[in-house]
């Protein structure tokens, strides 16, 4: 019998392992889906697989699920970073489910010299990305970072991290190109702001040797979209499609 309600859940997860419910979960199992005791559901918590458990309690406060056996392994993302510029709440919100549901390792909240947005959320941005996961059968969470400043980012680069960055500026596709020597390597996407890079932020990173500047296109498109056809572009050449 399989699950048709997958779960996001903290705790470890093993044959016989015992799994509390909580108030808010027990709502959602018992209230609004109406599972009682035997029902089954699919757990996953991001680092030991998709697990079928059955329940062993049910409450309106709370409750028990028994992991039965392993449905699927854990299926890890490739290493990708997806560093964005927040602008809008639900804009935002759409983001991070989108990279999340598209393969992205690490969601990072970037401010630039033209973000309109100074501070995030960030527990309910991670929040968006588990719900992410359960939605779309997800294994794995990526961890969404706090907001910080770009260029902090950039003092700290590591080497050997490939960054794609997607500059409306400019024409011409370099992904192709890194493609071929870079493939398996750790890599990472840089979407701009809504009023786009400054001059000194697109001098300093057409300047690093990780950087490989990507067009999306003849029109400038919205920072939301433009993350889903950058995430799209990159998976089809480099990741895991």
């Amino acid at each position: 019998m399989t699950a048709k309600i997958r779960l996001y859940v903290e705790h470890p997860l093993g044959a016989g392992q015992t799994i509390p419910v909580d108030r808010d979960q027990a709502h959602y199992l018992f209230g609004v889906m109406r599972h009682g005791v035997g029902g089954r559901v699919a757990l996953f918590n991001g680092r030991d697989g998709e697990w079928l458990a059955e329940v062993a309690e049910a409450g309106k406060r709370g409750g028990a699920l028994i992991c039965l056996e392993q449905s699927r392994p854990l299926q890890m993302p490739p290493d990708l970073w997806l560093l964005f510029a927040p602008i809008k709440k639900a804009r935002t919100d759409f983001i991070v489910e989108k990279a999340a549901e598209m393969g992205a390792a690490r969601i990072l909240p970037v401010q630039t010299e033209f973000t309109n947005s100074e501070r995030i959320r960030q527990d309910r941005l991670q929040a968006h990305a588990v719900e992410a996961a359960e939605q779309c059968g997800g294994t794995f969470v990526p961890e969404v970072a706090d907001l910080q400043k770009l260029s902090r980012l950039l003092d700290h680069w590591p080497e050997v991290r490939q960054l794609m960055f997607c500059d409306e500026a400019e024409v011409g596709n370099a992904l192709q190109l890194a493609a071929a020597s870079h493939k398996g390597a750790p890599w990472a996407i840089l979407i701009g702001p809504e009023g786009g890079f400054s001059e000194a932020e697109r001098k300093r990173l057409h300047a690093m040797g990780q950087s490989h500047v990507v067009s999306l296109g003849p029109r400038i498109l919205r920072a939301d979209t433009a993350a889903v056809a950058a995430m799209t572009l990159w998976q089809q050449a480099l990741g895991d499609w």
